[in-house]
């Protein structure tokens, strides 16, 4: 058994303030179960002993409002659960998020496979750790002990057996615990194998089916998979066995306290009320106990899975260059920068290598600027960098304002391979842009020299389009993000690779047209036709030298 991380109580509002709120239940059903138990003691004990219904009817007000009381904390329960797991797991997935896009190059020891396991099932199952195990924990902690107590004060030899016999359930609960954690972690491990294996196999299935290997990849998920059914059968198993152990341990104690009061109620040493009175609360002092071990098993999921997150924020907050400003450009420039684009000793690093070291590079409004370079030199860590995706140093300005990690807002980009969508090429121009003016849907398509319609319906990944209309699309997407939000820097890495000189030629003609309405325009080329187009071409192979 585990109780409430506290790392969950440093971090989430929402954990804090289900403890809060709990402990407040708590205390509302701890004297409810207590003032039920002495008013039906009262009323039994009294119809023995003759007592006339007038007499009764207090009683049986307080009977009915304790267990008014008593459901209603229940089902508050069921509220307070639900609404703070919802508000933990948002608070946890957006702690998540922002560690992983603050490691654009990845957090060490968490692949992407694992990461997304995590956000989504994983987080998905503390719905359980907070709507049923931690109430219950709660209740143990508060609840129990003020039983205890009652039954001690209304029979002392009772609440010493009470004492003697409850530190057995959490001994079992302590064996039990350790196993149910091992054999969950074997399943959680499988499920994020599971995963992994799939992502890979949906990412890499063309390629599989082209060179004839995808029955091979099925076995290999069938395999997977049957690891995960064995595993789920391992943990009900232990749930179905230490479900029979608490049940019988409690069983077991609840008879001793009652053997004792029946054997001194025949002797003549124990009057019935206080004897009914703990009869009725013995249970109680167990119920909470028995609850807490049969939750924690449907619970251990969300147990792993928040472990796990803090391990990823750790991880991530522990890795090179997560401190501070978590990787994020530095601002060092000066403040009285000039409108446009100034850079001024960048410093860009993939994991541990540095692969773009002292660049500066100042571009006005109206500048169309051609970055070159052979492969691997660093064109595409330098717009990584600018739009917040790889770890960088050094100081950045756009139209005079700091630019910080995180912070797109005036950039518009297109990266080498067209991330496309299933949808017509005006869903894939228009993404994240769907209210824009509908007239900028054209002028972006004219620019980028997209020749097709924009009804016309594409697969997933742009299915149905060579590379190049593909790498059009992707332009037109740039450029019509740039046009709907006004932005004042357009980046293009490689925008014509894929075009024949005809239409990079053209390209070159429209991007000019965009400079001169008074935007920075930056491109990464391997080919001349952009390059001579350009204001200036900076070439990397120089910087490096």
């Amino acid at each position: 058994m585990k109780p409430l991380d506290p790392r969950l109580v440093r971090r989430s509002h929402a954990a804090r303030w289900f403890l809060l709120a709990g402990a407040a239940l708590a205390v509302v059903q701890a004297a409810a179960i207590i003032a039920f138990a002495w008013s039906l003691a009262s009323l039994v004990a009294g119809f023995i002993d003759g007592m006339r219904m007038p007499q009764a009817w207090p009683l049986l007000g307080v009977l009915l409002v304790a267990a008014s009381a008593r459901a209603g904390a229940a089902w508050l329960w069921d509220v307070v659960g639900s609404t703070g797991a919802t508000r933990v797991k948002a608070e946890l997935r957006s702690e998540l998020l922002r560690a992983v896009e603050g490691r654009p190059g990845g957090v060490p020891g968490f692949p992407t496979a694992r990461i997304a396991t995590l956000l989504g099932p994983g987080l998905d199952a503390l719905d359980e750790y907070f709507g049923r195990y931690l109430p219950q924990l709660v209740l143990t902690v508060i609840a129990t002990p003020a039983v205890i107590v009652a039954a001690w004060i209304a029979d002392p030899l009772s609440g010493l057996i009470l004492v003697i016999v409850l530190p057995l359930i959490p001994i079992f609960m302590a064996l039990i615990g350790m196993a149910t954690a091992a054999v969950q972690r074997r399943q959680w491990d499988s499920l994020s194998a599971l995963s992994r294996g799939f992502l890979e196999v949906v990412g890499g299935l063309s390629t599989l089916v082209v060179f004839g290997r995808a029955e091979r990849q099925t076995v290999r998920i069938r395999r997977i998979t049957d690891e995960y059914r064995r595993g789920t059968m391992k943990v009900l198993r232990v749930t179905f066995l230490s479900g029979f152990a608490l049940e019988l341990a409690a069983s077991l104690s609840v008879a001793l306290v009652a053997v004792s009061i029946g054997l001194r109620l025949v002797a003549g040493d124990m009057t019935l009320l206080p004897g009914l009175f703990v009869l009725v609360l013995a249970p109680e002092v167990f119920l909470p106990l028995r609850n807490v071990g049969a939750a924690f098993h449907s619970s251990a999921a969300g147990v792993t899975a928040s472990a796990d997150a803090f391990d990823l924020l750790a991880a991530a907050e522990g890795s090179p260059g997560a401190g501070g400003a978590g990787g994020a450009v530095v601002d060092e420039g000066p403040t009285d920068a000039p409108g446009g684009l100034v850079i001024r000793g960048l410093r860009v690093r993939r994991g541990d290598r540095v692969v773009l070291d002292g660049f500066d590079l100042e571009a006005r409004p109206g500048d169309v600027v051609a970055i070159t370079g052979e492969s691997g030199s660093g064109k595409s860590s330098l717009f990584a960098a600018l739009l917040g995706f790889a770890e960088a140093d050094g100081g950045v300005r756009l139209d005079g304002r700091r630019l910080v990690r995180g912070d797109r807002s005036s950039i518009a980009w297109s990266g080498q391979a067209p991330s496309l969508v299933a949808g017509t090429v005006a869903d894939n121009v228009r993404l994240g842009d769907e209210h824009a003016d509908p007239a900028l849907l054209a002028r972006a398509l004219d620019l980028a020299g997209v020749d097709l319609a924009p009804g016309l319906r594409l697969g997933p990944s742009g299915g149905g389009l060579s590379g190049g209309q593909a790498q059009r699309v992707a332009t037109a997407r740039a450029i019509h993000r740039m046009l709907a939000r006004d932005a004042r820097l357009l980046l293009l890495d490689e925008p014509g690779s894929a075009q024949d000189p005809e239409r990079e030629a053209r390209l070159a003609a429209q991007l000019r047209i965009l400079a001169d309405e008074g935007r920075v325009v930056l491109v990464t080329t391997h080919r001349s036709g952009l390059a001579d187009a350009a204001d200036r071409v900076i070439d990397l192979a120089v910087v490096h030298a």
